[in-house]
Protein backbone atom coordinates (compact mmCIF):
# COMPACT_ATOMS: atom_id res chain seq x y z
CA UNK A 1 0.00 0.00 0.00
CA UNK A 2 3.08 2.32 0.44
CA UNK A 3 3.66 2.76 -3.26
CA UNK A 4 0.45 4.19 -4.04
CA UNK A 5 0.39 6.14 -0.55
CA UNK A 6 1.22 9.99 -1.13
CA UNK A 7 1.70 13.02 1.31
CA UNK A 8 -1.50 14.39 0.15
CA UNK A 9 -3.07 11.26 0.72
CA UNK A 10 -1.75 11.06 4.41
CA UNK A 11 -3.01 14.56 5.15
CA UNK A 12 -6.36 13.72 3.57
CA UNK A 13 -6.32 10.87 6.11
CA UNK A 14 -5.77 13.06 8.87
CA UNK A 15 -8.41 15.22 7.84
CA UNK A 16 -10.80 12.51 7.82
CA UNK A 17 -10.17 11.30 11.12
CA UNK A 18 -7.88 8.46 9.84
CA UNK A 19 -3.99 7.41 11.13
CA UNK A 20 -1.06 5.30 9.43
CA UNK A 21 -0.01 2.04 11.03
CA UNK A 22 2.74 -0.59 10.19
CA UNK A 23 3.53 -3.99 12.17
CA UNK A 24 7.37 -3.39 12.28
CA UNK A 25 10.16 -1.22 11.18
CA UNK A 26 11.19 -3.47 8.06
CA UNK A 27 7.52 -3.57 6.84
CA UNK A 28 6.84 -1.79 3.65
CA UNK A 29 2.97 -2.22 4.29
CA UNK A 30 0.54 0.30 5.74
CA UNK A 31 -2.55 -0.04 6.40
CA UNK A 32 -4.97 2.89 7.92
CA UNK A 33 -6.71 2.89 11.03
CA UNK A 34 -10.25 4.58 12.37
CA UNK A 35 -10.50 3.12 15.62
CA UNK A 36 -14.40 2.77 17.19
CA UNK A 37 -12.78 4.41 20.41
CA UNK A 38 -10.70 7.76 20.29
CA UNK A 39 -8.33 9.07 23.32
CA UNK A 40 -8.51 12.65 23.62
CA UNK A 41 -6.76 15.05 26.37
CA UNK A 42 -8.62 17.86 26.56
CA UNK A 43 -7.02 21.08 26.52
CA UNK A 44 -8.73 22.54 29.27
CA UNK A 45 -8.94 19.29 31.90
CA UNK A 46 -5.23 18.73 31.31
CA UNK A 47 -4.03 17.35 34.80
CA UNK A 48 -0.46 17.41 35.41
CA UNK A 49 0.52 15.72 39.46
CA UNK A 50 2.51 17.78 41.56
CA UNK A 51 5.27 15.86 41.79
CA UNK A 52 6.04 16.48 37.97
CA UNK A 53 4.83 20.06 38.14
CA UNK A 54 7.90 20.79 40.24
CA UNK A 55 9.42 19.08 37.74
CA UNK A 56 8.80 21.09 34.58
CA UNK A 57 9.13 24.29 37.27
CA UNK A 58 13.08 23.54 38.22
CA UNK A 59 14.80 20.80 35.68
CA UNK A 60 17.89 21.10 34.20
CA UNK A 61 16.21 19.75 31.16
CA UNK A 62 15.82 22.28 28.04
CA UNK A 63 12.92 21.99 25.86
CA UNK A 64 13.12 22.74 22.04
CA UNK A 65 10.60 22.36 19.13
CA UNK A 66 11.60 21.39 15.95
CA UNK A 67 15.52 21.18 16.10
CA UNK A 68 16.03 17.64 15.64
CA UNK A 69 12.54 16.13 14.58
CA UNK A 70 14.27 12.89 12.64
CA UNK A 71 16.22 12.23 16.05
CA UNK A 72 13.14 12.28 17.52
CA UNK A 73 11.40 9.49 15.30
CA UNK A 74 14.66 7.33 15.40
CA UNK A 75 14.80 7.49 19.12
CA UNK A 76 10.62 6.47 18.90
CA UNK A 77 11.17 3.80 17.11
CA UNK A 78 13.80 2.28 18.91
CA UNK A 79 12.95 -0.81 20.35
CA UNK A 80 12.61 -1.09 24.18
CA UNK A 81 12.15 -3.92 26.72
CA UNK A 82 8.49 -2.79 27.26
CA UNK A 83 8.29 -2.45 23.32
CA UNK A 84 10.12 -4.59 21.17
CA UNK A 85 8.44 -3.89 18.05
CA UNK A 86 7.31 -0.44 16.21
CA UNK A 87 4.64 0.95 13.93
CA UNK A 88 7.42 3.28 13.05
CA UNK A 89 8.18 1.68 9.81
CA UNK A 90 10.75 3.18 7.14
CA UNK A 91 8.21 4.07 4.90
CA UNK A 92 5.94 5.96 7.33
CA UNK A 93 9.27 7.69 8.61
CA UNK A 94 9.73 9.06 5.34
CA UNK A 95 6.20 10.19 5.06
CA UNK A 96 6.38 12.34 8.35
CA UNK A 97 9.42 13.47 6.68
CA UNK A 98 7.99 15.17 4.53
CA UNK A 99 5.04 16.40 6.52
CA UNK A 100 7.52 18.24 8.51
CA UNK A 101 9.43 19.55 5.39
CA UNK A 102 5.61 20.97 4.24
CA UNK A 103 5.11 22.51 8.21
CA UNK A 104 2.61 20.04 8.86
CA UNK A 105 4.87 18.18 11.63
CA UNK A 106 6.18 19.13 14.69
CA UNK A 107 8.85 17.73 17.64
CA UNK A 108 8.78 18.64 21.05
CA UNK A 109 12.52 17.75 22.09
CA UNK A 110 14.08 17.43 25.68
CA UNK A 111 17.74 17.80 26.01
CA UNK A 112 20.25 17.48 28.64
CA UNK A 113 23.70 18.34 27.61
CA UNK A 114 23.22 18.77 24.37
CA UNK A 115 21.88 15.50 24.47
CA UNK A 116 18.49 14.38 22.66
CA UNK A 117 17.04 12.19 26.28
CA UNK A 118 13.07 12.40 24.91
CA UNK A 119 10.11 14.09 23.33
CA UNK A 120 7.27 13.22 21.04
CA UNK A 121 5.95 14.32 17.80
CA UNK A 122 2.76 14.51 15.98
CA UNK A 123 1.04 16.50 13.34
CA UNK A 124 -0.92 20.15 13.66
CA UNK A 125 -3.63 20.72 10.74
CA UNK A 126 -6.54 23.74 11.48
CA UNK A 127 -6.49 23.79 15.07
CA UNK A 128 -6.08 19.41 16.09
CA UNK A 129 -2.85 18.35 16.76
CA UNK A 130 -2.46 14.48 16.23
CA UNK A 131 -0.24 12.99 18.65
CA UNK A 132 1.85 9.92 17.15
CA UNK A 133 4.47 8.78 19.48
CA UNK A 134 6.44 10.28 22.19
CA UNK A 135 9.51 8.39 24.32
CA UNK A 136 11.88 9.10 27.30
CA UNK A 137 15.57 8.56 27.88
CA UNK A 138 15.50 10.06 31.11
CA UNK A 139 12.82 9.86 33.79
CA UNK A 140 10.27 12.12 32.63
CA UNK A 141 11.46 13.28 29.54
CA UNK A 142 8.34 12.33 27.50
CA UNK A 143 5.93 13.98 30.60
CA UNK A 144 7.78 16.88 30.35
CA UNK A 145 7.57 17.00 26.27
CA UNK A 146 3.65 16.68 26.92
CA UNK A 147 3.52 19.43 29.34
CA UNK A 148 5.14 21.87 27.08
CA UNK A 149 3.42 20.85 23.73
CA UNK A 150 0.16 21.26 25.87
CA UNK A 151 1.29 24.36 27.12
CA UNK A 152 1.69 25.27 23.16
CA UNK A 153 -1.27 24.45 22.21
CA UNK A 154 -3.43 26.30 24.66
CA UNK A 155 -1.45 29.43 23.90
CA UNK A 156 -1.82 29.03 19.78
CA UNK A 157 -5.72 28.11 20.07
CA UNK A 158 -6.23 24.41 19.37
CA UNK A 159 -9.20 22.71 20.01
CA UNK A 160 -8.04 18.77 20.04
CA UNK A 161 -5.24 17.13 20.57
CA UNK A 162 -5.52 13.27 19.35
CA UNK A 163 -4.10 10.81 21.46
CA UNK A 164 -5.14 8.32 18.67
CA UNK A 165 -6.13 5.62 22.15
CA UNK A 166 -6.73 5.58 25.74
CA UNK A 167 -3.09 4.34 27.43
CA UNK A 168 -2.75 4.15 31.37
CA UNK A 169 0.07 6.23 31.20
CA UNK A 170 -1.98 9.17 29.57
CA UNK A 171 -4.87 8.55 32.12
CA UNK A 172 -2.91 10.16 34.65
CA UNK A 173 -2.99 13.51 32.48
CA UNK A 174 -6.94 13.07 32.11
CA UNK A 175 -7.37 11.85 29.08
CA UNK A 176 -10.48 10.85 27.71
CA UNK A 177 -12.08 8.33 25.44
CA UNK A 178 -14.94 8.92 22.92
CA UNK A 179 -16.99 7.07 20.42
CA UNK A 180 -16.09 7.47 16.81
CA UNK A 181 -18.61 9.91 15.93
CA UNK A 182 -17.99 11.99 18.44
CA UNK A 183 -14.71 12.46 17.65
CA UNK A 184 -15.35 13.02 13.76
CA UNK A 185 -17.67 15.94 15.15
CA UNK A 186 -14.94 17.69 17.41
CA UNK A 187 -12.30 16.97 14.26
CA UNK A 188 -14.77 18.57 12.03
CA UNK A 189 -14.71 22.03 14.26
CA UNK A 190 -11.22 21.76 15.00
CA UNK A 191 -10.34 21.71 11.52
CA UNK A 192 -12.34 25.18 10.56
CA UNK A 193 -9.62 27.04 13.50
CA UNK A 194 -6.90 28.64 12.65
CA UNK A 195 -4.16 27.99 14.93
CA UNK A 196 -0.42 29.18 15.47
CA UNK A 197 1.75 26.42 16.34
CA UNK A 198 4.33 29.58 17.19
CA UNK A 199 2.37 31.45 19.38
CA UNK A 200 4.89 30.47 22.38
CA UNK A 201 8.35 30.82 21.36
CA UNK A 202 10.48 28.48 19.91
CA UNK A 203 12.40 27.82 23.38
CA UNK A 204 10.06 28.18 26.35
CA UNK A 205 10.59 27.43 30.30
CA UNK A 206 8.95 25.65 32.43
CA UNK A 207 7.69 28.18 34.39
CA UNK A 208 6.20 29.76 31.82
CA UNK A 209 4.65 26.49 30.02
CA UNK A 210 3.25 25.59 33.48
CA UNK A 211 2.08 29.34 33.34
CA UNK A 212 -0.04 29.38 30.58
CA UNK A 213 -1.54 26.07 31.83
CA UNK A 214 -3.00 27.94 34.82
CA UNK A 215 -0.51 26.53 37.30
CA UNK A 216 1.48 29.74 39.25
CA UNK A 217 2.24 28.15 42.61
Amino acid sequence: MVADFTLDDLIDSYRNGIFPMSDARDDDYLFLVDPPKRGILPLDGFHIPSRLRRKVRTTSFEVRVNTAFSQVIELCAESASDRPNTWISHPIQSLYQALFARGLAHSIEVWHDNRLVGGLYGVAIGGAFFGESMVSRATDASKIALVHLVARLKSGGYSLLDCQFQTDHLKQFGTEEIDRAEYHERLKEALTLEADFYDLPARTDGRTALKVLGFTD
